[in-house]
């Protein structure tokens, strides 16, 4: 039996880390995870195209819950870093995302992104 694949427009990770857990990220995840499946946005949906992962520390212990994107765009990968992030503006991550729309700049922090003219 081999593994199936499921195509993806990008990959969203949320920090389970001692600091962000404490500013909540466990409900970030729950709330985000929940949201995805009833918008058919979970990659194995019908339609859907986006992974979510728990993940370690993604540096900014501070302003946690934190959040990276990761997801090829205009042929170059593209990474975003999020601090402080709430429910509403991980929903709207989330879709710019699934849309193949431009990424909020709130709250971002990390790496500029290039330059896809």
């Amino acid at each position: 039996m081999s593994a199936k694949f499921f195509p993806t427009n990008g990959h969203l990770l949320v920090c389970q880390n001692g600091t962000c857990q404490r500013l909540g990220s466990p409900l970030l995840f729950q709330a985000l995870w929940k949201y995805l499946e009833r918008e058919n946005l979970a990659y194995y949906k019908k339609g859907g195209t986006l992974r979510l992962t728990q993940s370690g520390c993604l540096g900014a212990c501070g302003y946690g819950p934190t959040l990276c994107v990761y997801r090829q765009r205009g042929g170059q990968l593209e990474e975003a870093w999020y601090g402080a992030v709430d429910f509403p503006l991980a929903a709207q991550i989330a879709q710019a995302v699934h849309s193949e729309a431009d990424l909020p700049t709130e709250r971002k922090y990390g790496p500029t992104p290039p330059n896809l003219d």
